[in-house]
């Protein structure tokens, strides 16, 4: 007897549904890669690729995704007398303008990390709200909630806002002395809850503490001993957080708010402007991606400072498979004589990512930018400067899932001391790396072919 996998009526059903997700799927804005992948899949296994694609196909269209809405910051006076155009075309996707009187610290470890997240939570007043994708049950983690528990008890207003997959695997028992202490603690997009609406692959993978609505903690650090912790530690991930103060940390609480409304099905709560510091020498602006966010700011700015760079880019990602037009901006760069240094980890803690990288990172390398190993170990932090003139810290790796479908925080720095900084952060970690990725083999160059193919659905 013929397998059921083999009759021609299952056959037929899964062609239909399978044109009917493709259907689906053409309506949505996504790069030709993304399509040709995701067509193939269904195309040839419709029962495995159709599931799939609902699960963790959906963009910016799913029911549930529309339901969050749309961030609506505070509109801020643009800066008068200065050239930012990149401030610019942020400003055309309604993002608020670039502020003065902005102080910035860069963490470049994961002790000043730490330190500057406890100093944080220890001086907050009134309020901590705090966002992160992964919070682990260890050293760090059990830490920071007996922190905050005490805060909370003190009469503190605590908010702790966990990604569903980030913290799938850290126990419910570590937030019990929180709870009990009156903080309140709840999961943004559980993954249990309805899988087949299309939100499973919609993470937070914002890291986001703010206290008081004037102090901001963000950056790539998760919560755990991996990546933060009061001494050093052998292996730690190489990492970056920063700390800020002034009229920008609005824009973060803004958006902390907002993700605490989905999460929670409230209303939300308005924040109170904040004033420029006279000592604040950085002007800085926020930079949002997600569904939440109209269009892909983020990927928009990232890709014209490429273009628009004269003497230099410097990109820092543990993940880079970004979209076409993203490589071939920098490719156009590196062949008109900008100086283009891509730092990757030699071995990420992801085999695929470091597969469907190759193809794109050596077109790079090929047309005269230099890819650099950091060998030391994992580098997780997400940086670039260019031309020494403005930079962009924060969450989102250089890769198709941070650029469009994750929820995604960034920082854009003009000037100030905050370049410098990540200047010189990039110099050190130069030091740690290997220049060039080696020419691959017959095997792994398949295995990176089709790596990079199907990168889009993984």
């Amino acid at each position: 007897m013929d397998h059921w996998l083999f009759n021609p009526a299952f056959a037929g059903l899964g062609f239909i549904l399978a044109l009917i997700a493709v259907a689906h799927m053409l309506t949505q804005r996504r790069s030709p890669q993304s399509a040709i992948a995701w067509l193939l899949v269904m195309i040839l296994v419709p029962w495995v690729g159709v599931p799939l694609y609902i699960m963790f196909g959906g963009r910016k269209m799913a029911a549930l995704a529309r339901s969050k809405s749309e961030i609506r910051m505070t509109s801020q006076a643009p800066l008068s007398g200065r050239s930012l155009a990149i401030d610019h075309l942020l400003r055309s996707y309604n993002l608020p303008p670039a502020t003065s009187g902005n102080r910035f610290t860069l963490c470049q470890d994961g002790v000043a990390s730490y330190e500057a997240l406890i100093e944080v939570i220890e001086g907050a007043q009134h309020s901590i709200g705090y966002g992160t994708y992964i919070l682990a049950d260890d050293e760090v983690g059990r830490d920071v909630i007996r922190r905050l528990a005490e805060k909370a008890a003190a009469g503190v207003r605590v908010r702790l806002l966990l990604d569903g997959v980030g913290t799938l695997y850290t126990g419910g028992r570590l937030f019990t002395p929180l709870k009990a202490a009156g903080g309140e603690v709840v999961s943004f997009n559980p993954v249990l809850r309805r899988p087949l609406r299309g939100l499973t692959n919609l993470r937070n993978h914002r890291k986001i503490v703010v206290a008081d609505g004037t102090r901001v903690w963000s950056g790539g650090c998760n919560t755990a001993i991996n990546y933060i912790g009061p001494s050093p530690r052998t292996g730690r991930w190489r990492d970056l957080s920063f700390l800020l103060e002034g009229p920008t940390t609005q824009t973060y609480a803004e958006i902390f708010a907002y993700d605490w409304a989905f999460a929670t099905k409230t209303q939300v709560e308005p924040n109170a402007a904040v004033e420029p510091l006279a000592d604040g020498d950085q002007v800085a602006q926020v930079v949002p991606s997600g569904p939440d966010v109209p269009g892909d700011p983020l990927y928009a700015a990232m890709v014209s400072a490429c273009y628009m760079a004269r003497e230099r880019i410097w990109l820092a990602t543990p993940y880079f498979v970004p979209p076409e037009p993203a490589t071939q901006a920098l490719r156009l760069a590196a062949r008109r004589g900008v100086e283009v240094k891509v730092i990757v980890p030699d071995k990420s803690n992801h085999l695929m990512p470091d597969l469907a990288r190759g193809p794109d990172l050596r077109d790079v390398q090929g047309d005269g930018g230099q890819v650099l190993r950091y060998m030391p170990g994992m580098l997780h932090a997400k940086a670039m400067v260019v031309d020494g003139a403005n930079a962009v810290v924060g969450s989102a790796n250089f890769d198709d899932r941070s650029l469009f479908l994750n929820y995604e925080v960034m920082l854009q720095l003009y000037g100030g001391s905050g370049v410098k900084d990540l200047e010189r952060w990039f110099e050190a970690t130069m030091a740690d790396c290997e220049a060039d990725l080696p020419m691959p083999g017959r095997a792994r160059d398949l295995l990176e072919g089709l790596a990079h193919t199907l990168s889009p659905v993984l």
